[in-house]
């Protein structure tokens, strides 16, 4: 059966119908069948559950090896945003995510007129003051409740260590529960760094399980950096075919690490030389997609 079937017209448990006026919903696992309600799915899980489980794990291998888009653009001068995140900077007045380049760009216009750099410390996008203390935090805070996913990264960082500027003392579980949060909302970057506590028992315990399925539903939600760690751990258990997958998947959509590591590869053999001479040509081109002069200097500048 294909997956999100339209001709599915009726409960699989029951057999009442979207012609009786029944809203019907997918199985959320393995989106092969259709229930009426949550009895019914509970009713007919022991029939469904192989079938589920099965597709289930096919759906989860389709999205977790398909290739990368690149990152989404940024809203002032609409190239791709760089994948390094320190690159960028998110804004809580509007909840936008600008490139290095743009807040260049912005600085270099400000010192032209005469003003100081910290006189031109505000958003590029809407240009109102960039608040870093307790309003900013308000301001993220907001955007969590309207659902913004960065905003839970974001404000998670602000937990990580005390700063008296903010009034926001150290709380991992406080950075927990906000990177949860982001990575339901679909957050990549939340996905990751929960991988990342999980890998190294920080503010949680130590769990390689969990650390694999946060950083692969960083993946799946378009976290290209995340490849490379991906790659490193199906490669310490012997899973080379999935880790030289990760990396070229990684490399082609831009990633330095997985190209290094996909260079090793060609090195020792395991890489042949089309597919070398392909990626690479699809790393540069990636990279081509994201340049420009402004972040040029902005990279010199603020390493």
């Amino acid at each position: 059966m294909s997956n999100n079937d339209d001709n599915i017209l009726s409960c699989a448990n029951c057999g009442k119908g979207e012609e009786e006026s029944i809203n019907l919903k997918y199985c959320g696992a393995c989106k092969l069948v259709k229930y009426c309600s949550a009895e019914c799915q509970k009713v007919h899980r022991p029939m469904h559950k192989r079938d589920c489980k099965k597709r289930a794990a096919e759906l989860h291998e389709e999205a977790l090896f398909k290739e990368h888009t690149p990152n989404e653009d940024c809203p002032i001068c609409m190239l791709p945003l760089p994948l390094e995140i320190e690159m960028s900077c998110f804004y809580p007045c509007c909840g936008k995510r600008v490139c290095w380049g743009c807040i260049y760009g912005l600085i270099m216009e400000s010192i032209s007129k005469g003003k100081k750099e910290e006189e031109s410390e505000v958003c590029p996008f809407c240009r109102t003051i960039f608040n870093k203390g307790e309003e900013g935090v308000k301001q993220l805070q907001k955007l969590i409740e309207n659902g913004n996913s960065d905003a839970c990264f974001e404000l998670s960082g602000y937990y990580t260590k005390y700063d008296p500027s903010i009034g926001l003392s150290q709380d991992l579980s406080k950075v927990n529960e906000l990177l949860v949060k982001g990575s339901k909302l679909g957050c990549e970057k939340s996905c990751h760094n929960l991988g990342a506590l999980y890998e190294h028992g920080i503010g949680v315990e130590r769990d390689e399980k969990k650390a694999k399925y946060y950083y692969e539903l960083a993946v799946i939600n378009g976290s290209i950096c995340t490849r490379s760690v991906i790659g490193n751990i199906e490669a310490k258990v012997g899973n080379n075919d999935r880790a030289n997958e990760h990396f070229l998947l990684g490399a082609r959509a831009g990633d330095t690490k997985s190209l290094d590591f996909v260079t090793e590869g060609y090195k020792d053999g395991m890489v042949t030389k089309d597919v070398y001479a392909n990626t690479l040509r699809a790393y540069q081109k990636r990279h081509d997609e994201m340049k420009s002069d402004h972040r040029k200097k902005a990279k010199q500048i603020y390493p």
